[in-house]
C-alpha cells in the first residue's frame, strides 16, 4: 500500500508534510470507481483510484455489502489490461475486498488461468490470491498446482506457495499437512528465502509432534541449512527442543554445540541469533556463556548501529536475567514489599553478572552514542551490573546524558536508578539527590510521574531516606503543574508524614496548596491537614487555625471537607487526643465495595427518606476475588497500596465478616492464593481460596458454569475430612443460583485447635441442581436433576500459616531479636537437578517469596567442584500461634556436592521457643 509522503525542499527544511490522499472521502472515490467499467482502460488512472481504495480500507474505512461487490465486479473486469503494474494493483484488491464464497467463482477463472501462465510474476501473485480468498472446497481442486509450485524452479512462485501454506495451515490443516514430501524437498533447495519458508511451514506441520521437531531439527543442524534466515530460524528451534528437553546439565544438554559452532558463521545475523539464544538458554553456566558474551562484545564495538543496538539489548537483558544457574550463589531477602518484587526480576537477580560486566568499559563508550537508543540500553546496563563503588562515578555521566534524550528514555534509565538505590541502600543520598534534580526540570506527566513513583518506593523501602525524600516531594508540588500528581504527594504526605520526627515543617508546603491551586489540589491538601491533626496531637491546634481558614474557599468540596473535619476531629483545637472511631470515620477503609455503592447510588431515587447506606450489599458481586485475571504489571510508587498487608486481605475479610455464619470467627489472619481444583476447558471452573482465622480455617470456592445450556441451583461442595484429624465442619453457605458465564461463591468452614498448626487433605465434590435452559427464550425449566462433579484434593499445609513481612534492614533486626530462643540444624535434601530447585522447594514449604539476590563465583578444583554454599538470609515472616502474631527470622544456607546431593543448614531466631522449634519440625517433617 502507498503510504504519506513528505516533501522536504532542501532550503526550507520546515515546509509543511504533506499526503497524497490528503482530504479523500470514500464518496468521491466509489465514483472514480467507474473508470474500471471505461473500453478503453487508462492503466495509470486505474492504479491510482485502486491505491486509494486501498488506502480507504486500510484506514479502517467500512465498506457497505453493495458498494464492495460493485468494485469487486468492477475490478474483475481489469483482467483484461496487459498492463504488469496495474495486475499486481489487481491483485492487492481482491485480496482486501475478501469477497464472499458466491463471488470468488467470478474471478477463479482468471487467477488459475493466471496461475498457469507463463509469466512468473502473474503465478506467485495468484497463488497467494487464491489462497487468501477460496475455501476448503475450490483448495482441493488447486492442490496439485499448489504442490507443484512449492518445487517449482523459480525461487518466487516456490516462497509464495510456502507462504500460502502457512496461511493455509491455520484454516485447512488436513490439506496442508499432505504436502510434507514437498515441503521437505523445498528445505534443500538454494533459494535463500525458499528454504526459509520451507523450514518454517514444516515445523509447523509438525509442531505438536515433540518428537518429530527434534528429529527436524537434528537432520538439520548437520550443515545442510545454507540461507542465512533459515539458519536463525533453525537456532530458534534448537533453542526450543533445548527449554523442552527440561535437561539443563552441562554435557548432556541437546544441540548446544551447534548453538557455539553458529557463533563462528559469516553472516552477523545468524552470529547474534545465536549469541542471544545462549544468553537465553536456562541453566547456562558460565563456560557456555563465555562464547557468547565475547561475541556481543565485539558486536559492541562494531560501525553498524544495528548491531551495537542488537548486542546492549541482549546484554541488557541478560543483566535483568531471574533465573538460578547451578553455578552461582547468592543472598536473597524475602519481603513483600513491591518494589523489591520489581528489583527481583528488573535487575539485582543477576544469573552472571560478571560476565556481563567484562563488557562494561565497550558499554561506557556507547554512553554517548549519537543513537539514543543504544545510549539508553548502555546506561541501564551499566546501573544493573555496576557495583557501589562504580554508583557515584556513572552518576555523573548520566547527569550530561539526561538532558539529550526523550522522556521514553529517561523513564527506563528513572527505573534503573530506582533499582540500583534499591540494590546499594547506602548510596541513597547521591541518587536521592539525582532523582531530586531531574525532577525539577522539564519533563512530560509519565516522566514526571516514574520519578515520583521512584522517590516513594525508596521512602518506603529505605526508613533512612524518608526525611530527605518527603521534603524533595514538598519541594516539587510547589512548582508541580499536573493535578494527579499533586494529589497523590498530598495523600502520601498525610499517610508518611506525622510518623517523622519532625511533622510541623510539612505543614508550610501544605497549606501553600490551599492558596495556590485548584479546587482539586485545594480539597487533597484540606485532607491532608485533617490527618496530621488527626494523628499528631501537639500539631491539633495551629491545624484548627489554618482549616478555619478554608471555610470561605470558594469550592463546595473545600468547604464540605472543612466542615466536616473540624467537626468531627474534636476538642475545639485543644491539645487531645483523637477519638480511634473518629480517625477510622474520616481516613479508614470503606466497608462496602465500591462498585456496590456505585449501583446503590444510582438506583436510589431521591425522596424524604434520605440514603442508608447500611442498605448497600456488602458481599462482592461483580467479581470475585480470586477469579483469574491476567498478568499484568502490578502497580508500584504511588499506585501502590502502603506497606501493610495485601488490599485483597481487606476485602476477603469484609467479604467474610457481612456472613452471618462466619461473622464471630475474629480477625482474618491470612487467605491464600486461588488453588484450581479443575483442569482447564472443563465444564465447570472451580478454584478455592483458604482463608485462616486462629480457631477457623474457611474455604471459599469460586465456581463458574461453562455450560450455556443450563442453569445450576442450590451449589455446594460436600468436603470429606476423613484425612484431616484436627478439623471439624462447622458451617458451610450454598450457592443459590449459578447461571452461565457468572461467577459465584459458595463456602465451607472447619473449627481447627487454637494454637497449633492444623494441616491435612480434603476431598472435594461439587453438588448442584442443573436445569436445562432454552436458548431462544433463556429461560431454565421448572425440574431439575440433582447431579455431582468431582474436583480435586485439597491440603492445608504449613504455609498457609505464614505471613510474610519486610524488613528494612535485616542484619540489624537478626541482632536485636537476640539468640535466646534460636535453633540451628543441618538438614540433607537429597539429589536435586541444581540449587534453583532446593531453593524453590525450601521457599513452596515455608512460604517464602524471594526478592533480591547477590551473587558469588563458585570455586572450582580440577575435575572436582568444591563444595560451595548458596546464602540465603533475610528470611522474615509471620507466625500465626496462640492467637497472636510472632515474629520470626530465618536464616538458610545451601550446599550442593558433585553428586548434586543438597545439604541446608537453617538457623531461626524468633520471640517464642516454641515458634523456632516448630519451623524446625515443618522443614524435617516435609
Amino acid at each position: 500500500m502507498a503510504q504519506p509522503l513528505v516533501k522536504k525542499d532542501d532550503d526550507h527544511d520546515d515546509e509543511a508534510e504533506y499526503s497524497p490522499f490528503l482530504g479523500i472521502e470514500k464518496g468521491a472515490v466509489l465514483q472514480e470507481a467507474r473508470v474500471f467499467n471505461d473500453p478503453q482502460l487508462d492503466p495509470r488512472r486505474c492504479s491510482q483510484v485502486i491505491t486509494k481504495l486501498l488506502y480507504l480500507l486500510n484506514q479502517g474505512d467500512y465498506f457497505t455489502k453493495t458498494e464492495a461487490t460493485e468494485v469487486f465486479f468492477s475490478v474483475t473486469k481489469l483482467f483484461q489490461s496487459k498492463d504488469f503494474g496495474l495486475r499486481r494493483m489487481v491483485y492487492l484488491i481482491i485480496k482486501e475486498l475478501s469477497p464472499s464464497a458466491d463471488e470468488v467463482i467470478i474471478v477463479t477463472s482468471s487467477l488459475m488461468k493466471d496461475m498457469n501462465s507463463k509469466t512468473d510474476m502473474y503465478r506467485a501473485n495468484a497463488i497467494r490470491v487464491l489462497c487468501r480468498i477460496t475455501d476448503g472446497t475450490l483448495l482441493t481442486q488447486i492442490e496439485r498446482y499448489l504442490k507443484q509450485a512449492i518445487v517449482d524452479k523459480n525461487p518466487v512462485v516456490a516462497s509464495a506457495a510456502l507462504v500460502s501454506g502457512i496461511h493455509l495451515l491455520q484454516t485447512n490443516p488436513e490439506i496442508v499437512k499432505r504436502w510434507s514430501n514437498e515441503v521437505q524437498e523445498a528445505v534443500q533447495s538454494r533459494a535463500a528465502l525458499v528454504q526459509f519458508h520451507a523450514l518454517a511451514l514444516l515445523q509447523q506441520i509438525r509442531q505438536n509432534d515433540r518428537l518429530a521437531v527434534s528429529k527436524l531439527v537434528t537432520s538439520l543442524t548437520r550443515g545442510t541449512v545454507r540461507s542465512p534466515l533459515a539458519q536463525c530460524l533453525l537456532i530458534r528451534y534448537a533453542s526450543q527442543v533445548i527449554r523442552e528437553s527440561a535437561n539443563t546439565q552441562t554435557g548432556d544438554r541437546p544441540f548446544y554445540d551447534f548453538l557455539e559452532s553458529c557463533l563462528r558463521h559469516k553472516a552477523e545475523m545468524v552470529i547474534f541469533e545465536a549469541a542471544r539464544a545462549i544468553t537465553e538458554l536456562s541453566g547456562v553456566t558460565n563456560r557456555e556463556l563465555t562464547p557468547a558474551i565475547t561475541v556481543l562484545q565485539l558486536f559492541l564495538s562494531s560501525s553498524k548501529p544495528v548491531l551495537r543496538f542488537a548486542a546492549v539489548r541482549t546484554l541488557n537483558k541478560n543483566a535483568g536475567e531471574s533465573d538460578f544457574g547451578d553455578g552461582v550463589v547468592g543472598t536473597f531477602v524475602l519481603c513483600p514489599s513491591e518494589s523489591a518484587r520489581v528489583l527481583f526480576t528488573r535487575g539485582v537477580a543477576m544469573t552472571h553478572p560478571m560476565a556481563v560486566t567484562n563488557c562494561n568499559i565497550d558499554m561506557e563508550s556507547l554512553i554517548s552514542d549519537q543513537n539514543r537508543s543504544i545510549a539508553t540500553l548502555a546506561i541501564t546496563t551499566l546501573l544493573k551490573t555496576g557495583n557501589e563503588s562504580s554508583v557515584d562515578r556513572l552518576m555523573k555521566q548520566i547527569t550530561n546524558f539526561m538532558s539529550d534524550i526523550a522522556d521514553e528514555f529517561k523513564i527506563v534509565v528513572v527505573e534503573a536508578i530506582r533499582s540500583l538505590c534499591l540494590k546499594f541502600p547506602l548510596k541513597y543520598r547521591s541518587l536521592m539527590n539525582f532523582l531530586s534534580n531531574i525532577l525539577r526540570e522539564e519533563g512530560g506527566f509519565e516522566y514526571k510521574k516514574a520519578i515520583v513513583d521512584s522517590i516513594v518506593i525508596l521512602i518506603r523501602d529505605i526508613p533512612e531516606a524518608k526525611e530527605s525524600g518527603l521534603l524533595h516531594l514538598c519541594e516539587f508540588i510547589e512548582d508541580c503543574e499536573f493535578t494527579y500528581l499533586s494529589t497523590q504527594i498530598l495523600h502520601f504526605l498525610g499517610i508518611e508524614g506525622p510518623k517523622t520526627t519532625d511533622p510541623s515543617k510539612y505543614i508550610r508546603y501544605i497549606y501553600n496548596r490551599v492558596h495556590l491551586e485548584n479546587a482539586t489540589v485545594r480539597a487533597a491538601a484540606v485532607s491532608t491537614l485533617a490527618k496530621f491533626g488527626a494523628m499528631v496531637d501537639t500539631l491539633k491546634p495551629r491545624i484548627f487555625v489554618l482549616l478555619r481558614r478554608c471555610i470561605f474557599d470558594s469550592d463546595d468540596e473545600v468547604r464540605d471537607r472543612t466542615t466536616l473535619y473540624l467537626s468531627t476531629l474534636g476538642g475545639d483545637g485543644e491539645v487531645v487526643e483523637t477519638d480511634r472511631d473518629t480517625k477510622t470515620f474520616l481516613f479508614g477503609d470503606l466497608d462496602i465495595p465500591l462498585v456496590n455503592l456505585e449501583t446503590s447510588l444510582k438506583n436510589y431515587e431521591p425522596s424524604e427518606e434520605p440514603f442508608d447506606i447500611d442498605s448497600v450489599p456488602k458481599e462482592v458481586k461483580s467479581q470475585p476475588l480470586a477469579e483469574k485475571k491476567a498478568p499484568g504489571k502490578k502497580p508500584t510508587g504511588l499506585g501502590a497500596p502502603p506497606t501493610g498487608p495485601p488490599s485483597t486481605v481487606d476485602a476477603y475479610e469484609r467479604l467474610l465478616s457481612s456472613i452471618p455464619e462466619f461473622s464471630d470467627f475474629g480477625k482474618l489472619f491470612k487467605s491464600s492464593a486461588p488453588v484450581e481444583l479443575t483442569e482447564a476447558e472443563t465444564e465447570y471452573a472451580v478454584n478455592v481460596v483458604k482463608h485462616i482465622f486462629d480457631r477457623h480455617v474457611v474455604f471459599q470456592y469460586n465456581c463458574t458454569n461453562t455450560i450455556p445450556e443450563q442453569l445450576l441451583e442450590n451449589v455446594s461442595v460436600i468436603v470429606d475430612s476423613s484425612e484431616a484429624d484436627n478439623f471439624a465442619e462447622v458451617a458451610s453457605k450454598p450457592l443459590r443460583s449459578l447461571p452461565y458465564d457468572t461467577p459465584g461463591q459458595t463456602f465451607v468452614a472447619f473449627e481447627k485447635p487454637e494454637g497449633i498448626t492444623a494441616v491435612g487433605k480434603f476431598s472435594n465434590t461439587l453438588r448442584f441442581i442443573v436445569k436445562e435452559v432454552d436458548p431462544t427464550t433463556g429461560e431454565a425449566e421448572e425440574d431439575g436433576v440433582e447431579d455431582e462433579y468431582q474436583l480435586e484434593d485439597l491440603e492445608v499445609v504449613a504455609a498457609d500459616y505464614m505471613m510474610k513481612v519486610g524488613v528494612s534492614n535485616f542484619r540489624n533486626a537478626w541482632e536485636s531479636m537476640g539468640d535466646e530462643f534460636e535453633h540451628v540444624d543441618e538438614y540433607g535434601l537429597g539429589p536435586r537437578e541444581n540449587l534453583a530447585e532446593a531453593v524453590i522447594a525450601v521457599i513452596n514449604l515455608l512460604g517464602m517469596q524471594p526478592c533480591e539476590v547477590e551473587l558469588r563465583n563458585q570455586a572450582i578444583a580440577g575435575e572436582v567442584k568444591v563444595p560451595f554454599y548458596w546464602n540465603v538470609n533475610d528470611v522474615p515472616f509471620y507466625w500465626s500461634v496462640n492467637a497472636g502474631n510472632v515474629r520470626v527470622l530465618a536464616r538458610l544456607q545451601f550446599g550442593i556436592h558433585g553428586s548434586r546431593d543438597v545439604a541446608m543448614k537453617l538457623a531461626v531466631r524468633s520471640e517464642d521457643e516454641a515458634v523456632s522449634d516448630t519451623i524446625h519440625e515443618i522443614v524435617s517433617s516435609g
